[in-house]
């Protein structure tokens, strides 16, 4: 079906339903994702107060045949938040629908708009002595809306899981204009299909999550947080199995970082303070989450290790401020990247028992397109890799444009060959819907699009996102 642009005769019409401030001319922040790899056009910028005014817009919108473009905080890296191509959407931006509704702390539960900022609902769960364990580098910005519809992962998904795994209900908007009201907190609710779930990673191609119902978590009492040198990845496995002989489920983080990484932080960030003089070939910061004695357990952790063989050194944080120190570091090796820029980068996850090899042999396959230096670090904890490949020093990454999507195919086909994914936690959107069609499972594939035949036959839900 032939979707149509949102015109200014359009905007006009649909105007006449609104309060007089909702519609504007969306500029240029809404129009480009933060690498700066996709631009787009938005005929409109939709900017609504209330579940009732997105039913109004989605419902003109799905009656006029114009495309829909759901936008969170813009912190999405695989552009789903940016139409590239065809009739020029309306980008319908949920950042007034900000409101923290209620919080149940009995039933460890928060009620938010979907444009609520990350950081703001852990501050309202902080306040009634409640946890809300999603943390991203992007959470001062970031929209819950757009966390749960990429199912956005993050620091805490070893314990506490992927948005999806946060989530209790949703509150929608239907690509016909409908408003689902599924904004339950109950913890047991076996009646049939599982909407939200479907909701949950659409990447807004098959509705737009207006509002959520979160999981909390009790506060945990001791914290611990440590940087251990590890010989390769293979020792930093074997210490994650350790770990969790020794604590359990008690471990909220288990992140692997390379020297290479620790270096472009040191070269582009220098007012970021680093734990070791020489940065080591590998190392991994973890963290524990405890009612009583982290620091303890953390020390004979290390000690465990060390005489295992699997550590060579390392630090405890002695203080909130060299436990902020370390995670600074950690969060800020993105903004490195970004700095140095980088050929091609791959969100991907293993089974943890493949990482190794699998580092070592993509390690090699990638140094058969040049010299190209290799930022590998991320979630080993949860089996989730930032893979990034990068120029020489010196080099600029346009100079090896040529073989970004060669270099890519050579790690994709790699992980596709270990049974891993191509997209851990950042989605599809529109970077990798090709990736998607030559490693996604036929039978899969064709019910997703079965499913969107149904549920937005117009198909005016993010059009060119994720199939």
């Amino acid at each position: 079906m032939t979707l149509q642009a949102a015109t200014p005769a359009f905007a006009d019409r649909l105007a006449e339903t609104l309060p007089s401030d909702t519609l504007r001319i969306p500029d240029a922040r809404y129009l480009e994702e933060p690498r700066g790899r996709f631009f787009g056009a938005g005929g409109v910028l939709a900017l609504p107060r209330s579940t009732e005014e997105v039913a109004a817009i989605v419902k003109a919108c799905a009656k006029a045949k114009v495309p829909v473009v759901p936008y969170g905080g813009g912190t999405g890296l695989v552009g789903g938040q940016i139409k590239t191509e065809g009739p020029a959407p309306v980008v319908l931006s949920l950042e007034r629908m900000n409101r923290i509704r209620a919080v149940y702390p009995l039933e460890n539960a928060l009620v938010a708009d979907a444009g609520a900022i990350l950081a703001e609902i852990q501050a309202a769960a902080e306040a009634e002595d409640r946890l809300f364990p999603l943390s991203l580098g992007s959470e001062g910005s970031a929209r819950i809306g757009g966390n749960l519809s990429s199912n956005a992962g993050g620091l805490n998904v070893l314990r506490y899981g992927n948005t999806r795994d946060l989530c209790l209900g949703l509150e929608a908007v239907l690509p016909n204009g409908d408003i689902w009201h599924g904004l339950t907190r109950l913890r047991k609710d076996n009646t049939g299909y599982d909407l939200r779930n479907l909701l949950v990673g659409a990447e807004g191609t098959l509705g737009v999550i207006t509002a959520a119902a979160l999981k909390l978590f009790p506060r945990p009492r001791s914290v611990g947080t440590a940087i251990l040198q590890v010989t390769d990845p293979e020792a930093a496995l074997r210490l994650l199995a350790l770990v969790r002989d020794q604590v359990g489920e008690s471990v909220s983080a288990f992140e692997l970082l390379s020297a290479q990484g620790m270096a472009f932080v040191a070269d582009t960030l220098p007012d970021v303070r680093l734990p070791f003089d020489v940065p080591p070939a590998w190392s991994v910061l973890i963290e524990l989450g405890m009612q009583s004695g982290a620091d303890a357990a953390l020390e004979a952790l290390f000690e465990a290790a060390l005489g295992a063989g699997l550590v060579s050194d390392g630090l405890i944080a002695q203080s909130e401020t060299q436990r902020a120190d370390f995670w600074r570091l950690r969060e800020h090796i993105p903004i490195a990247n970004k700095k140095v820029g980088s050929v091609a980068s791959h969100d991907i996850s293993l089974p943890l028992g493949a990482l190794p090899a699998f580092i070592a042999e993509a390690d090699a396959k990638v140094a058969q397109f040049g010299p190209l230096r290799i930022n590998c670090f991320g979630h080993l904890g949860d089996g989730n890799l930032h893979y990034n490949v990068f120029p020489p020093k010196g080099g600029d990454r346009h100079d090896y444009d040529y073989v970004r999507h060669s270099v890519s195919d050579a790690v994709y086909d790699l992980v596709y060959s270990y049974g891993g994914s191509f997209s851990a936690e950042h989605g599809v959107g529109r970077l990798k819907v090709e990736a998607l069609q030559k490693y996604g499972d036929p039978a899969r594939l064709a019910a997703m699009r079965a499913i969107k035949a149904a549920l937005d036959p117009a198909g005016i839900m993010n059009p060119g996102a994720v199939l």
